[in-house]
C-alpha cells in the first residue's frame, strides 16, 4: 500500500489528480453516462482539508478529446473523452481503485503487452489516462472474445468446471484441456490437435477470433479421448492413481500391474476420461451385470445361449488362446448354426464384461485367458437361465 499512495502523492504534487470531498450521490446524468460535474477540480485547499473524508480524483485531460488504441485482436479502438469523467483512483479510506493498481503494477514491471478478456475494453481507456498522467510507456492491449455457456449466456459454475483441479480429478489430461482452452478461440487452418510445441509455435494474436466461443463440453470429451490415446497404458495407469483414484489399482485385486496396463490399452481408445477409463477397467474386472433389461433379453435368447452352449467345449482345444485362433472358432460355431458372426461375438462381449459395448469379444477373452473366459461365459449361462 505504501507504493500506491507514493504515486497518489506524486499525482497529487504534480496536479494530476486532486481530493474530492463531494458527497458520493453528487453526479450528473448525460445521456446513458452517469458523471461527476468537476466540483472538487477547481476547488482550492483549506488548511485541515487532508483530515476530512474525501476521495482522490484524476484529472481528465480537457484538450484531449479522444482516446485511441490499436488492438492486436480487434484493431483500431476509439472512446470520446466525455463518455469518461475524473473518475475516482482512491477511496475515502486510502485504498486503491482497481484501475490505478493495474497500471502501476504493470508499468513496474515493464509490461508490454496486455492480453485479457474483452469485457475490460471499457477499462482501458481510464487505464491509458493513467499511464500518460504518470508518463509511463502505455503498453498494447489485446481483448480476447469471451467464453460462452451452451446457451450464449456467459459461462457460470452450470456449464463447466469451475477449477483446473476439478478437471484434473475428473480425468482430464493437461495438454488436452490447454489444446482445447487455446483452440476455442483461436484457429490454425482446420488443425483441431496441437503439441505444446506446435501451440508455442503457430500461435499469433492476429489467429483469434473476435466472435465468442461456445464451450463445448462434447469437443472437450473428444480432445481428451484424442490424447488419452496417445499415452501408453503404463502413463494412464500412474495419472489414474495420481490424479483421479488412488484405490484403482487396489481395487482390481488379483491383477498385476501388468496385466492391469493392458486392460487399459483395451480400453482407452474407447474412453473419454481418465474416470470413464478407470470405471470401465474397474466394471470389467468385476463383470458385474451393466445392461438394462432390453438390452439382456434381446442377448439371452434361444439362439445367443446356444451358441455359447457351443463355444464352450471348444475353448480347451485351442491353442494358442489368442484372438484370432477365437476368431476362427467362433467362425467354425456360427457356420454350424448358419447364422451371423454378430449374433455370437454380442452375447459373448456381454457375458464377459456385463456390458454391450466394449473392446471385441475375441480381443477380451485373449486378454482373460482360457480358464477366467470359461467360467464367465458359464457364470452368464446360468444367470440367464
Amino acid at each position: 500500500m505504501a507504493l500506491y499512495k507514493e504515486k497518489i502523492d506524486w499525482l497529487l504534487a504534480h496536479g494530476k489528480a486532486y481530493r474530492c470531498f463531494c458527497p458520493a450521490n453528487q453526479m450528473t446524468s448525460d445521456e446513458d453516462y452517469f458523471k461527476y460535474d468537476g466540483k472538487c477540480r477547481i476547488r482550492k485547499m483549506e488548511p485541515g482539508d487532508e483530515q476530512k473524508p474525501h476521495v482522490v480524483r484524476i484529472k481528465l485531460p480537457l484538450e484531449q478529446k479522444t482516446i485511441e488504441f490499436n488492438d492486436l485482436v480487434r484493431g483500431p479502438i476509439v472512446f470520446e473523452t466525455t463518455q469518461l469523467d475524473d473518475f475516482i483512483i482512491a477511496r475515502t479510506d486510502g485504498t486503491p481503485i482497481y484501475n490505478f493498481v493495474v497500471v502501476v503494477d504493470d508499468a513496474l514491471m515493464n509490461i508490454s503487452q496486455v492480453i485479457r478478456g474483452e469485457d475490460h475494453i471499457s477499462n482501458t481507456p481510464k487505464q491509458i489516462v493513467l499511464y500518460q498522467a504518470f508518463g509511463f510507456e502505455v503498453p498494447q492491449f489485446a481483448h480476447l472474445p469471451l467464453i460462452l455457456g451452451p446457451s450464449g449466456a456467459r459461462l457460470s459454475k452450470r456449464d463447466a468446471a469451475t477449477a483446473v483441479l476439478d478437471y484434473k480429478k475428473n480425468g482430464y489430461l493437461a495438454p488436452a484441456l490447454c489444446n482445447y482452452l487455446v483452440r476455442l478461440g483461436w484457429a490454425h487452418g482446420d488443425q483441431e490437435i496441437f503439441s505444446r510445441e506446435e501451440l508455442i509455435t503457430l500461435f499469433t494474436l492476429s489467429g483469434v477470433g473476435k466472435k465468442s466461443s461456445i464451450f463445448d463440453q462434447a469437443k472437450l470429451d473428444w480432445v481428451n479421448s484424442m490424447y488419452m490415446r496417445s499415452f501408453t497404458g503404463a502413463d494412464l495407469l500412474k495419472l489414474i492413481s495420481r490424479d483421479v483414484e488412488p484405490g484403482f489399482h487396489p481395487a482390481l485385486g488379483n491383477w498385476d500391474e501388468h496385466k492391469i496396463v493392458k486392460a487399459i490399452d483395451l480400453y482407452k481408445e474407447r474412453a473419454k476420461t481418465l474416470r470413464d477409463l478407470a470405471d470401465e477397467v474397474c466394471g470389467f474386472y468385476e463383470c458385474s451385470m451393466r445392461c438394462t433389461k432390453e438390452e439382456l433379453k434381446q442377448f439371452t435368447g434361444a439362439t445367443a445361449l446356444s451358441l455359447l452352449t457351443n463355444l464352450l467345449p471348444v475353448l480347451p482345444t485351442l491353442s494358442p488362446f489368442d484372438s484370432a485362433t477365437l476368431s476362427a472358432a467362433a467362425k467354425k460355431v456360427v457356420q454350424e448354426h448358419g447364422v451371423k458372426l454378430v449374433e455370437l461375438a454380442q452375447p459373448l462381449r456381454v457375458a464377459l464384461t456385463g456390458k454391450v459395448n466394449g473392446p471385441g469379444a475375441f480381443e477380451l477373452m485373449a486378454f482373460l485367458g482360457r480358464e477366467e473366459s470359461e467360467q464367465r461365459i458359464k457364470n452368464f449361462l446360468e444367470y440367464s437361465a
